[in-house]
């Protein structure tokens, strides 16, 4: 009977953490379902420790996700070294028809792809210290064992982490009406095969990048400057862009292509002071038969 009991009370405990667990797990890996399995994890742990060595249950699943999270995040830089233009899948996809009340309440828990990009270019435990100092305010000094660092190297982990994500001009922000009228002159451009209109919208920098999953395509996986990246729009998007629309990709602009057949195509932009200044475009048919998409929104 003790023995049930003591199953209860890990349940409990660990359902009143599961949101938060969940949250830093995102962050860390840019993937819902991975996240989900991250936390899973952590359960699975968790129902297979000894409750006399937990004295701080937030503490110590806190440590717990974030070690799984960077084992899978060290397991798919091992899986990817050789692959360009890798990013996190994103399954938070709306239509972007509406600003309303509950429209901009989902923006405001939401995290832009632009921000997810950046981190996705940190190490590990880079990441971890600036997901739990920068985004959940955890103390140096409780994310240092985690690490198996000192508070001191955990701080200039997350001041590097921060320098990376300030200088790709990533912060977390949201999709407003000016980014809403860049998206639609960028398609506007697109459609027409305009093709300095495009240049004009993508900053001089502006990368594109391209996931096509296993299947080969007739597409590079990396496009650098505006010129380039109007050239591949005018020569490849055009016949695509009738079938674009606006949309909240993780509750930043972006752009979703969906034909009869369903959703062929996604993109997330990352916009900066009315110019486009990252693309990232899922062409992969298993990445895209994962997302759901919320017409409603």
């Amino acid at each position: 009977m003790a023995h049930v009991d003591e199953q209860v009370w890990q349940a409990e405990n660990f359902e009143r953490q599961r949101s938060r667990l969940h949250a830093v797990a995102y962050r860390m890996l840019g993937s819902q379902a991975d996240a989900e399995d991250a936390v899973q994890e952590t359960w699975v742990r968790l129902s297979r420790s000894s409750d006399d060595s937990i004295t701080n249950m937030s503490g110590w699943l806190t440590t717990v996700v974030g070690r799984v999270c960077i084992d899978m995040l060290r397991a798919r830089q091992a899986r990817r070294e050789d692959h360009v233009g890798i990013w996190p899948t994103e399954s938070d996809l709306r239509m972007d028809d509406a600003d309303g009340p509950e429209q901009q309440s989902v923006l405001a828990d939401s995290v832009g792809l632009a921000l997810l990009v950046v981190l996705e270019t940190l190490s590990p435990p880079e990441r971890l210290a600036f997901v739990l100092h920068d985004m959940f305010g955890m103390p140096f000094d409780e994310i240092a064992p985690i690490l198996d660092r000192s508070a001191a190297a955990t701080r200039q982990l997350a001041s590097r982490a921060r320098r990376s994500v300030r200088s790709a001009h990533s912060t977390p922000d949201h999709a407003g009406s000016a980014d809403r009228v860049v998206v639609d002159a960028f398609l506007a451009a697109a459609r027409a095969g305009d093709f300095d209109a495009l240049v004009a919208v993508l900053a001089p920098d502006v990368v594109l990048r391209i996931d096509t999953g296993s299947r080969p395509w007739l597409v590079p996986a990396l496009v650098n400057g505006s010129t380039a990246v109007a050239e591949h729009a005018v020569t490849h998007g055009r016949r695509w862009a009738s079938l674009c629309r606006p949309a909240l990709v993780n509750g930043g602009a972006g752009i979703i292509a969906k034909g009869k057949a369903g959703v062929v195509a996604v993109a997330g932009l990352s916009i900066s002071d009315g110019q486009i200044v990252a693309i990232n475009l899922i062409l992969d048919p298993d990445r895209l038969s994962t997302m759901s998409i919320d017409s409603e929104s």
